[in-house]
This record gives C-alpha cells, structure tokens and sequence, in this order.
C-alpha cells in the first residue's frame, strides 16, 4: 500500500473508527448479479419471517413480563426494523415507563459487518461499468457497520479519497416486511381491544415507515447532503460530506472522506488545541440555525455524526433530516417564549397551532389549561440556564396525546434531536442552557424585516382563525334556526358545579316567586293598615294583621330552607 493510504488509515485509527492496515486493489472481475431490492416476498417467506419473530419473542417469555433490559436484548435480536422502533419507542414515555423508555436509548446500532466479498457483490450490482473504471482502491475493513448499512474508505480513479455507504443486500425488504407483519398484528389486534394504546403504537409504527422510506433510499440522503451543504454554505465553522451524485444509487452514497476527530473524544479535542465551550456554543447555535431559520435540520446528531475536523463541526450520515414549515417554526418559537414568560394562554396557542389535527370542538381547553399549568409549574419555575429544553418538549408531546391532539412528526423528531444533542454537549457546556444560546441565536438573527414578518404570519393565522370561527357559528346558528321553526331543536344545558342545572333553576324560581308573593303581602297588609279598613283587633285590621303574619311564616320558612340548602352543599 502506498505511503499516502498508510499515512490515511493512521489518521483515522486516532479518531478512533477501525480502519484497514492494508488495502487491495480491486482486481476481482466476478460475474454481475441482478439486483434484489424490488424482489417481493412471498407468502410463505412472510409466515416464515413472522415463525422467526414468534421463535424470538417467545424465548424471552413475553406473556410474563419484560424486564427494561430483555425488551432491549430482545429487540436487537428482532433485526434492524425493531431497533428502529425501539428507538421511536424510547422517546415515547406516555407508552412505556420511563424505565423502559431510558433503557432503550442504548440500542445498538452497531452489528456485524459484511464480508468484503458481499460489499463487492452488491457494488457490482449497483453499476453498469466494471468497479475498476471507479474506484482505485477500497479498504477491505469498514469504517463503520451499522443495522442497515456499513462505510468503507475507498479512493476514486482520479485520486480522491471518499467515503462509500453500502446498504445491506435484502435489508429493505426485511423492513418493509417487518412493518407490514406489525400493521397487520396491531390492526388485528385493535379489533378486539378497544385501547387508545394501540393507536399510539399504531402512530410509532407509521413514523418508523416514513423514517423507513427515507433512511433506506440513499438517493435521498445524497440529496440532504447537497441541501445541507447550501443551507450552511454562509456558516464558516459547519461542514459536511460532499456527495458524487454520479456514484450514488438507491443503495451507496458515496462522498467526501473527512478525516476529524469524533466529538465524543474530548481529551483528543483538548490535546489539538480546541476550546470545549467554544464548540459546544457554535454547535448549539448552527442547530438553531437549522431548526429555526430554516427548517431543515439534523435529526440524529449523536456522537458518531458529529467529528471536528479543520476547525469545523462536521456533520456526517444525513439519512435521518427533519423539516420545519415556516409557520411550525414560529409555533416553536412561541412555545419557547411561552415557557420562559410562564404564559399558560401562549403556550396553548402555540401548542394548537402546531397540531396536526385536532377536533377543537370535543377538545377539553380547561383541561388542557391546567395540564399546562402543571407543565410550566415543573419547567418554568427553572432559570432558563438549568432547563432541559428536550425534556420540556417531550413533556409537552406526551400532554398533547393525552388531550387527543395530533403533532406533527417533524416535532417529534426535533424533541428527540434535542434529548439527543443535550447528551453530546453535557462534557462541552455543562453550565450553560441550550435555551439560552437557542435566545441569543433568535436575537442575534431576527431582523425588523423578520419581526415584521413573523407578526404578518402570526396575525394572517389569527384572522384565518377568527374568520373560520365566525362563519362556523354563523352555520351552526342558521341550522339551529332552521330546527327552532320546525320543532326539531332540542337544549342540553350544563352549569359548572351543578349536577341537576333545570331543577336547580326551578327551585331558584320557586324561591323568587315566593319573595315576590311575600313583599305583596306585606305592602297590601300595609296599604290596609292605613285605609283602616273594618273589622279592627287593637287597633289593627284583622285582614292586614292575618297577611302580615303569612308574610312573616312564608320569610322565615325561606331563610330556614337557604340555610339548609348552604349546610347540604358544605
């Protein structure tokens, strides 16, 4: 091996990725296979794979309960697809206990690689040239082997050294069969069990086909990367691989080798002369740049997707990108100033406006207010430098499911993104706030142009809102007019605190009449009384002295019976 690829792999040997000591040419003109990916199961391959899944789930003794840690070993023995959605199932603590929910965010993503031999296969079948008109070497050894794909160092005709991303062969399918076999178990299994669980696992199951389409087209993350790479291209200190997009397919990406130093290896930071807090404020500020000003944004920035290299933040893997409409980003930001007014009327504002779908008419507001009174209760007592903004969000998703509203995906990826991010910089910035930077960010780059804007956007919703308000009761009152005049209209009535509100309202009557009838009493006793009308008892009309004396009865006999009713009720 030359001196270059030597001096290469000793390079990526200190950023602690495993790398090959020698490398081969590729000399091996083996004959070209067809290429699988759009191969349909059949039936029997299906009760096979589900044969498999049952064999799994049995050996762990299911039906008797699950420790945190067999449901973790168990998924990823389950294959790829279940890890996935074991991950999703981490961040959803209004499933699972929290428990669980910690346990499984250490699912490993790492397995065993493939043989180099299957690598070039699968190359092969990718190209319709021969691998030797491409590339001038390949590392034998992977940089990196994960669930769905695995990475080699590799060096193109021209001399360039990149990166190739190799999909596992038949690892589609598999998934796009495992997803399957769970729709059909849930929705079997939601006939008979009316649980509203089964619709949030049914919500989990669908975002791990949407991540599914996109994480295992690597067309796709060719395309993120270019975006990513425009989208960034005014941040001097942010990076990311280049793709070739002549060399990419539906299976390999292939793209910049960037040769850095993982950020999870602070003592290596440090010894090359980096400043810790320097990196994690420019971190969290470009993700604020991502998520807020332009809505497309990172969404599994763990420690293997993030290297220094150069004096910039290298961000590498964009299989996983989330999106932000603008109108969501500002809801966002609203949601975030809400939190740190203490706001409860501007967090339910921008919670709504961020919902996907909700029927406001069955929707309990007092409810929900007070749900978010507990929530600002918990997270808006703290000093902005000591919240936990990814806590907060998932706080505030699992309060959304319990009150029947529906978030947008986009916003379950950017919690879990934050919870993600909040764990790589607690080495870099430990006393500092993400909410903080993400503030100054806001600050920083809002112009009056953008504040005017923002208000523009924000007031256009309201209107729309108003104005759909006033024509909905516009129509509910005309169809309530239209049943009054044919006697079809009939009025359910609820008074707070009041179990019985028509009998309440009768005995409130009643009363009334009877003070009425007490006060004309006593003004005729009286009008008598001066009109000395015949005959007299002490110098007293007998019909006046008879009708002050029912107007005292009558009086005290309501007092009486106020007090009664005030004692019941305490």
């Amino acid at each position: 091996m030359d001196t270059e690829r030597e001096r290469a792999c000793k390079e990526q040997q200190t950023t602690t990725h495993q790398s090959a000591s020698t490398e081969e040419t590729i000399g091996l003109f083996g004959g070209r296979r067809s290429s699988g990916s759009s191969r349909r199961f059949t039936r029997l391959e299906r009760y096979q794979r589900l044969k498999e899944i049952l064999v799994i789930i049995s050996r762990y003794d299911v039906v008797h309960g699950l420790t945190p840690q067999s449901m973790r070993m168990m998924l990823e023995e389950l294959g790829p697809t279940f890890v996935k959605a074991g991950q999703i199932l981490s961040m959803r603590s209004e499933i699972l206990p929290e428990s669980f929910c910690q346990e499984l965010t250490r699912l490993r993503t790492d397995v065993d690689p493939m043989t180099y031999e299957e690598v070039l296969q699968t190359l092969r079948a990718e190209y319709d040239r021969p691998l030797e008109e491409l590339f001038d070497a390949i590392d034998p050894n992977p940089l990196g082997s994960a669930s769905v794909a695995q990475v080699h160092i590799a060096r193109l005709t021209d001399g360039t050294d990149v990166a190739v991303k190799v999909q596992r062969p038949g690892v589609r399918e598999t998934m796009a069969q495992d997803i399957d076999i769970m729709r059909s178990v849930v929705r079997h299994l939601s006939r008979f069990i009316g649980n509203n669980q089964f619709l949030d696992i049914q919500s989990v199951i669908e975002e791990l086909w949407a991540s599914f389409r996109d994480e295992t087209d690597f067309l796709v993350e060719a395309s993120n990367l270019e975006k990513f790479r425009s989208t960034n291209k005014n941040v001097a200190f942010v990076t990311c691989p280049k793709p070739y997009k002549e060399l990419c397919t539906e299976h390999v990406v292939v793209m910049d080798y960037i040769r850095g130093i993982p950020i999870s290896d602070t003592s290596g930071l440090v010894a090359a002369g980096y400043d810790l807090t320097e990196i994690g404020e420019k971190l969290v500020d470009n993700y604020a740049h991502q998520v807020l000003d332009v809505g497309f944004f990172h969404a599994d920035p763990h420690p293997g997707n993030i290297i220094i290299s150069g004096g910039k933040i290298a961000f590498i893997d964009l299989g996983i990108i989330g999106r932000l409409s603008s109108h969501n980003r500002l809801a966002l930001r609203d949601i975030m100033y809400a939190v740190a007014e203490h706001n409860t009327p501007l967090l339910k504002s921008g919670l709504l406006r961020f919902a996907a779908s909700t029927d406001t008419g069955e929707l309990d507001h007092a409810q929900l207010l007070s749900d978010l009174d507990q929530i600002l209760d918990d997270y808006g007592s703290q000093a902005l430098s000591e919240l936990n903004v990814g806590g907060f969000i998932m706080a505030i998703i699992t309060l959304a499911r319990r009150n029947g509203i529906e978030l947008p995906g986009s916003i379950t990826m950017f919690a879990r993104s934050m919870v993600t991010l909040e764990g790589v910089l607690d080495e870099f910035i430990p006393e500092v706030s993400m909410i903080d930077i993400l503030a100054q960010h806001v600050r920083a780059h809002e112009s009056f142009a953008d504040v005017i804007s923002e208000e523009t956007n924000r007031t256009a919703y309201e209107l729309h809102e108003a104005l759909h308000g006033v024509l909905g009761a516009a129509s509910e009152l005309k169809l309530a007019a239209h049943m009054l005049t044919r006697g079809q209209l009939s009025v359910n009535m609820r008074l707070a605190g009041s179990e019985d509100p028509i009998s309440d309202m009768a005995h409130a009557a009643d009363r009334l009449t009877m003070g009425i009838i007490i006060a004309g009493l006593f003004i005729g006793s009286s009008v008598i009384y001066y009109a000395r009308i015949q005959p007299v008892i002490l110098g007293v009309p007998v019909i006046g002295f008879v009708g002050y004396l029912i107007a005292l009865w009558l009086g005290l006999w309501i007092v009486r019976d106020i007090m009664r009713e005030a004692r019941r009720r305490r």
